[in-house]
């Protein structure tokens, strides 16, 4: 049987969604079958590198390409002198200047690739705007587009990729990862009247977190017990913590910025709140529902594959703020109802989202693309 090498190709913008999703599929990847590099593009000293850093070295190798700026063609012939020297069959991209340059590099070197979106930014400035419509174009000249969710489905058939290119394979979450973690933890979980609501993530407008900050305010006033928790980073995160200094809850509210035990702080939680207004299917949701932890958030597709009311979590429909928080105080004020929600997410999520169905898949795709598996069958026959 032949050896499949692939390479994970990322520009990381933190330690989120998509670069914890590349781990989970390092993670999960039959290794037996499959060396699974990574590389990562080093555009300045302050970049967050842990999705590189904290890379599995049973998998594959990390290869850092040094990027002028934001934005600079010459990854690419650093992307084509790994994709040789290691022998690479295919390369797997994640976001717009990934695909833009990983598309460049595999047509270059002749093998196959393939983009997994995990999701498209809304409103952003001319410039950033400009490259995401080229890569968003680009994704119809990749061998595959892998999209996570239903949503994505649509949305890169509107890109103009040809359906018989698009394969959809389910997002998953890395269940051993948050078992190995949560298995060495106490239960720290507040009950009674001290009690956590919390949020993990990129602090971006998409997020609606200014949302979450004001329906926390509003329970604040009926119990001054409670605290929230926002953890991570982004463009937004000095407007945010501006709006809450302005609350009369501001002492409760907590920005600890990025931190590499999240899966730790999760178990923190009373209550885990997404707002965004756009989302494929959140990573971040997905942990909080594995790790136990209720979970309440707006109604929007991608959510709501993972949400269903009041049977795996709670929905308020978007932008409404006063049934956010209504969804919020019936799930700290009925343990019940709390508990009986968080056993039925943590089972939705072993059924429908791990990461090793996810991997399969993926497995599946590689061999097909690169045409490997034709030859091991051939083989096989010949041999039998």
């Amino acid at each position: 049987m032949h050896q499949l090498k692939v390479l994970q190709f990322i520009t990381p913008s933190g330690f989120y969604g998509a670069e914890r999703w590349v781990l989970a599929l390092a993670n999960n990847i039959d290794r037996r079958r499959v060396t699974c590099d990574l590389a990562v593009t080093r555009e300045s000293d302050q970049q967050d590198l842990t999705v590189a850093e904290v890379y599995p070295q049973e998998a594959g190798a990390v290869h850092y390409l040094d990027m002028s700026g934001r934005f600079d063609f010459r990854v690419v012939r650093q992307l084509c002198r790994v994709i040789r020297e290691r022998r690479i069959d295919v390369i797997h991209t994640h976001g717009y200047k990934s695909d833009i340059l990983g598309l460049l590099a595999a047509k270059k070197t002749g093998i196959a690739c393939v983009s997994t979106p995990h999701g498209f930014p809304g409103k952003v400035k001319l410039k950033l705007s400009a490259f995401i419509k080229i890569g968003t174009h680009m994704l119809r000249y990749f061998d595959a587009v892998a999209p996570l969710s239903e949503e994505l489905v649509s949305d890169v058939a509107k890109a103009g990729v040809a359906r018989h290119k698009t394969r959809f394979i389910r997002n998953g979450v890395d269940l051993t990862e948050v078992d190995a973690v949560l298995a060495s933890l106490p239960r720290q979980g507040q009950s009674g009247q001290a009690q956590k609501i919390g949020y993990i993530g990129q602090m971006i407008p998409r997020k609606g977190l200014a949302d979450l900050i004001s329906a926390f305010d509003t329970l604040y006033q009926e119990n001054q017990a409670l605290t929230l928790e926002l953890v991570g980073d982004g463009s937004q995160r000095g407007e945010l913590e501006a709006q809450a200094r302005m609350l009369s809850s501001s002492d409760a509210i907590q920005f600890p910025g990025f931190r590499n035990d999240r899966l730790e702080l999760l178990r923190s939680f009373s209550l885990f709140v997404m707002t965004s207004s756009l989302e494929g299917i959140p990573r971040c949701l997905m942990e909080a529902m594995a790790a136990g932890v209720p979970v309440v958030a707006y109604d929007i597709p991608g959510v709501d594959q993972l949400v269903q009311h009041e049977k795996t979590g709670m929905l308020a429909p978007h932008g409404d703020k006063q049934a956010l928080a209504e969804c919020c105080r019936r799930v700290l004020y009925d343990p019940e109802l709390a508990a009986t929600l968080a056993t039925a997410a943590r089972k939705h999520v072993e059924e429908t989202y791990s990461g090793a169905r996810m991997a399969r898949e993926y497995e599946s795709l590689f061999f097909e693309l690169s045409g490997l598996e034709h030859a091991d069958q051939v083989a096989s026959g010949k041999a039998g």
